[in-house]
């Protein structure tokens, strides 16, 4: 079984920083994508990141670009994105998925995602 655990969120004010971890166990991390989203209060789930199998391969949204960087440690099994120059406008619950296909490219619709962590909290005050 498939387990996705994020860590790393919390209360920053605008224009700080935050590193979101996300923890695989079961399976095989190493040949699957995984990606980073993010919902906030009353909104839909949005993309934000996600990185291919190898890591050769990253994708960002629009409004992340420039800030956001994703990252994945294989040897770890765990997903990073390092978030700079938070915006109000970043707080969401972020979670974390891995692809239903191996050997996946960064994903951007969360359609091509099977597997979600719980979810972690990300507040940026003005």
């Amino acid at each position: 079984q498939v387990q996705l655990v994020e860590s790393g969120g919390g209360l920053v004010q605008a224009g700080g920083s935050l590193r979101l971890s996300c923890a695989a166990s079961g399976g095989t991390f190493n040949t699957y994508a995984m990606g980073w989203f993010r919902q906030a209060p009353g909104k839909e789930r949005d993309f934000v990141a996600a990185i291919a199998w190898s890591g050769g391969m990253t994708s960002y949204a629009d409004s992340v670009k420039g800030r956001f960087t994703i990252s994945r440690d294989n040897a770890e099994n765990t997903v990073y994105l390092q978030m700079n120059s938070l915006k109000p406008e970043d707080t969401a619950v972020y979670y974390c998925a891995r692809t239903s296909t191996m050997f996946s490219a960064a994903r951007t619709h969360p359609s091509h995602y099977n597997y979600w962590g719980q979810g972690t909290q990300v507040t940026v005050s003005s």
